[in-house]
C-alpha cells in the first residue's frame, strides 16, 4: 500500500503543482524519487509531527495541498491537537496520511501500533476517513483525497500488502464494496477494512467449505459511512459481524452499530478486534494477529459461533 500511495502522489505532484509531500523523518528513503522530481515540495521536518502538521496548515492557508506522512500512531495521537485545532476547526485542505495501521509495526509494541486512530479520527468534526485494504484501493484513495476539499485520513497498512481486487473497480467514496456474497439470503454479513481483509477473505473460504455462506463487504470510507450497504447486507442476514485490525470501540464496529441501531434493524451482532484493551504479545505480524484472535481460524471460530448462536 505505502508504494502504491508514495506512486500516486507523485502522479498528482506531476499535476498539480499545489501539491506537496511533508514526512517527520520516517519513510524519507522511500519519497526519494519524489525529491528528486521536485525538491521544492518535500519537506523532512524530522520528528517533530505537531510542528509538521501546523506548517501543513498554514500552507494549506495559502492554497497548497500537502500531504503529510508519518508512523500511524505518531500523526493521530502525538500531533493530535495541531490535526483538531489547526486543521479541523479551520477546515483546512490537509491530507493525512499514517503508516502502519493495526499491528504492522508487530514487535515494536503497542507504542507503535495504529489500533485506536479511526476512532480518533473519526470523531473531529469534517474529517473524512480512509482504509484502503490493497494497493489498487490506496492509489485509488490517494487521488480521491486530493479532488476532497477538507481534511482527509488515509491509515495504510504494510508496504507489500497483496492485491485483494482482480481487476480495476469504480471507487466512490462512501460507497462499500461488496467482495465475496452468497444466495438470496446469507448466514453472515461479515463487514471488514484495511489490511485484515486477508484473513477475511482466507475466513470465507474456510467458512464456505463448512456450507456456511457468508457477504464479505469492504468498507473503504470509514466516514462518512455507507448506510445502505450495511442496511441492505444486514436484510440478507440474521447475522452482522465486523472484523477491524483496530480497537472495537469507535471504529468500524462502532460506525456500523449505529447504523443498525438507528434504523431499527434487528439483528445479531459481533465485533471482532481488540476488544477494549491495548494489543497483546510480540512477534511478527501474523503472530499478533494469531495473538489477538484476528486470524483466519479465530474470525471462523467467532462467524460459527455467532451463526450457531440460539
Amino acid at each position: 500500500m505505502r508504494n502504491a500511495y508514495i506512486d500516486a502522489l507523485y502522479e498528482l505532484a506531476g499535476k498539480d503543482e499545489r501539491v506537496l509531500a511533508l514526512v517527520a523523518d520516517n519513510g524519507a528513503i522511500v519519497y526519494d524519487k519524489f525529491r528528486a522530481a521536485y525538491p521544492g515540495r518535500f519537506i523532512n521536518f524530522g520528528i517533530a509531527e505537531a510542528n509538521m502538521i501546523g506548517v501543513a496548515a498554514g500552507l494549506a492557508s495559502c492554497g497548497k495541498v500537502p500531504f503529510t506522512y508519518t508512523i500511524a500512531s505518531f500523526l493521530t495521537m502525538r500531533a493530535f491537537e495541531q490535526i483538531r485545532n489547526d486543521v479541523c476547526m479551520q477546515r483546512m485542505n490537509v491530507k493525512l496520511v499514517g503508516i502502519g495501521a493495526g499491528f504492522v509495526y508487530s514487535n515494536l509494541g503497542a507504542t507503535h501500533h495504529a489500533t485506536i486512530d479511526m476512532s480518533i479520527m473519526r470523531a473531529l468534526p469534517g474529517m473524512t476517513v480512509f482504509s484502503p485494504s490493497g494497493p489498487l484501493e490506496a492509489r485509488k484513495i490517494t487521488k480521491e483525497a486530493a479532488r476532497i476539499d477538507g481534511p482527509v485520513y488515509i491509515r495504510l497498512s504494510v508496504g507489500g500488502s497483496p492485491e485483494i481486487y482482480e481487476a480495476d473497480y469504480e471507487f466512490e467514496t462512501g460507497k462499500g464494496v461488496i467482495l465475496r456474497d452468497g444466495p438470496e439470503t446469507v448466514d453472515a454479513a461479515i463487514f471488514t477494512t484495511g489490511g485484515i481483509i486477508t484473513e477475511v477473505l482466507k475466513a470465507h473460504g474456510e467458512l464456505r467449505h463448512m456450507g456456511i455462506n457468508a457477504r464479505v463487504v469492504n468498507v473503504h470510507t470509514i466516514k462518512p459511512i455507507d448506510k445502505d450497504i450495511i442496511i441492505a447486507s444486514a436484510a440478507k442476514t440474521r447475522v452482522v459481524i465486523t472484523v477491524e485490525e483496530h480497537s472495537i470501540i469507535g471504529g468500524l464496529g462502532s460506525a456500523v452499530a449505529e447504523v443498525i441501531a438507528e434504523n431499527g434493524i434487528a439483528a445479531r451482532f459481533k465485533r471482532i478486534g481488540l476488544q477494549g484493551v491495548f494489543a497483546g504479545g510480540y512477534g511478527t505480524y501474523d503472530d499478533m494477529k494469531e495473538m489477538n484472535g484476528l486470524s483466519a481460524n479465530a474470525i471462523v471460530s467467532e462467524t460459527i459461533d455467532c451463526v450457531n448462536m440460539k
